[in-house]
């Protein structure tokens, strides 16, 4: 089943902390600087997903909520619930043992590797731990 990402998303303009041209469609989290930067690490709070490319101190485009794009981690299917892994990249979360981890969305339309795109619906702006 094809699925079509409507424009209904929330989407965020931050200024870029660091050069993120070879982070499109992967997560960013806010710095002390108020700056977007790529997320670096499984337990990092997400606040959303790179829609552009943009290099250090330019508009960095971000989905807070609502479907998007997302470079996976590995396989990642359908209803599987995500949040970054250490690369920036999606990766699945499980309830209950990814407990420091949060998840921020769930997958519409899957992966079938690292570095494939997935489809997924994301919350970053209520985003809670893997409990």
């Amino acid at each position: 089943m094809a699925y079509e990402i409507a424009n209904s998303a929330v989407k965020i303009t931050l200024v870029a902390g660091e050069d993120l041209s070879a982070k499109q469609f992967y997560f960013v989290k806010i710095n002390s600087s108020g700056l977007a930067v790529a997320c670096s690490g499984a337990t990092d709070k997400p606040i959303g997903v790179l829609q552009n490319d943009p290099t250090s101190g330019k508009e960095a485009i971000v989905t807070v909520v609502g479907g998007t794009k997302v470079v996976a981690s590995a396989s990642i299917d359908e209803g599987v619930l995500i949040g970054t892994a250490s690369t920036g990249k999606a990766d699945a979360k499980v309830p209950g043992t990814d407990t420091t981890e949060y998840v921020v969305g769930q997958v519409i339309l899957a992966s079938g590797a690292d570095g494939e795109i997935l489809t997924a619906v994301v919350n970053c702006a209520n985003p809670h731990r893997a409990a």
